[in-house]
């Protein structure tokens, strides 16, 4: 069954040096998903109408919540409403701080200063002998600008994608960062794709909320057409992350371990 369309049509009106036209333009749609684990509602999230299973095991997996794919017991959902039902073998946790929150598009948690220490000192440093090529590295995001069909036309998504030293294996875009990244690495968890010898391919900025889930998922390049934070670059130098932004045309800066990427 082919996903949803991200985006609509809608008419809409342009003024441009003077003149008024009446116009039909592609617009991003959002919608809300809400997420159960083991009949207890854990979150809400607003994102692109489009791959729900891969987004909701996604958001388990950089949660921490789910490590193995022998973790997840049953899938379920209701697409049109915007349900997802995901049963696990392990208890879902129950706090007030964690359970039913509210994640917008623009941020991966809710009130997210309250859980990121938590999240740090629940990371282990990455453990890969991976190494990328500098040219591969430029031709994938250049690829990644090149199929991001629905930011070209409608300039309101974010896209991630994951790749090897062969291309890229998986992509998604999505109204939030957080989401597309959760797309991503939920498509290769469900497909047993092994990721401590992938890159993690960005559109936007590398936030330390981007970087934890790259440390969760044991990845250990991550790729950006985007700048990196402060914060993300020191978490990377102690989870064994080479971090790479301002990928653009022929041209990049390393902000960490500078040694995964062969020049």
């Amino acid at each position: 069954m082919s996903e949803p369309s991200i985006f609509k049509n809608r008419a809409i009106t342009v003024y441009n040096h003077g003149v008024i036209e009446h116009i039909e333009d592609a617009v991003v749609q959002e919608s809300p998903l809400t997420l159960f684990v083991n009949h207890v509602e854990l979150a809400t999230m607003i994102c692109s109408p489009n791959a729900f299973k891969e987004l909701g095991v996604g958001f388990l997996l950089t949660e921490g919540l789910i490590q193995n794919p022998s973790d997840i017991l049953e899938i379920s959902s209701r697409d049109e409403e915007g349900l997802l039902w995901i049963e696990t073998s392990s208890p879902v946790p129950q706090t007030n701080t964690f359970l039913r929150r509210h994640i917008a598009s623009c941020c991966g948690k809710s009130r997210a200063g309250l859980y990121f220490i938590n999240d740090a000192r629940t990371l282990k440093p990455v453990e890969s002998e991976a190494c990328f090529g500098a040219e591969h590295l430029l031709k994938i995001i250049n690829s990644l600008e090149d199929k991001s069909s629905t930011f070209h036309l409608t300039g309101g998504v974010h896209s991630a994608a994951l790749a090897d030293n062969t291309g890229l294996l998986c992509m998604y875009e999505d109204i939030g960062r957080h989401n597309a990244v959760d797309k991503v690495l939920g498509y290769a968890f469900l497909n047993n794709i092994s990721t401590n010898d992938k890159c993690l391919l960005l559109s936007g900025r590398i936030a330390s909320e981007i970087l934890i889930k790259v440390a969760r998922a044991n990845i250990p390049l991550v790729l950006s057409r985007s700048a990196p934070t402060g914060l993300t670059i020191e978490l990377a130098e102690e989870m064994n992350i080479t971090v790479v932004g301002f990928a653009r045309g022929q041209r990049f800066s390393i902000y960490s371990h500078p040694e995964k990427v062969l020049m």
